[in-house]
């Protein structure tokens, strides 16, 4: 897989928009691996690591009766999570990844490897859910990759790039 975040930054830097990252499962990987880039200031606002249900709550304001009602690894806790980093930020457009990397934690409905992505774009909320194989390294850092790669995706499609 390409590295999108040379990408990501061209994008958002060229729209005047800030990114904002909402992380359980990957404990702060994606806004590490932005920030791991010089200037990422200007398009990286800040990064929520919301590992525990309650930190969901406090730092992103997740209902935590959705949490109850759908678990921490579901389609309506990502797209919580992703709109909670805009509302607790200066962002203008999100991602929020919650899932279990293992090697425990799974079960019959959510096996090890499910992880879902919310995604905030122009006021559009997206969300998937894929199944990763491989250890929790592997996991997670398949997560930091679609991540990023599906943001810079959805950008061009809510905000197509300007010919050269």
């Amino acid at each position: 897989m390409t590295d999108s975040r040379w990408e990501l930054a061209e994008i958002l830097q060229k729209k005047g928009w800030m990114m904002a990252s909402a992380e359980s499962c990957t404990g702060g990987l994606i806004a590490g691996a932005c920030t791991d880039l010089s200037g990422s200031s200007n398009w990286f606002e800040r990064g929520f690591v919301t590992y525990s249900n309650a930190a969901k709550t406090e730092m992103l304001g997740v209902d935590a009766a959705l949490i109850e009602a759908h678990g921490a690894v579901s389609e309506a806790v990502a797209r919580a999570m992703a709109t909670g980093a805009l509302r607790h930020s200066h962002a203008q457009v999100s991602v929020a990844v919650t899932g279990v990397a293992g090697p425990t934690g799974g079960s019959l409905d959510k096996p090890v490897g499910t992880v879902w992505f919310g995604w905030c774009v122009a006021e559009t909320s997206t969300s998937e859910m894929h199944r990763f194989a491989g250890d929790r390294a592997a996991v997670r850092l398949q997560t930091v990759q679609l991540a990023l790669t599906r943001l810079v995706e959805l950008l061009d499609v809510a905000a197509p790039s300007e010919p050269a």
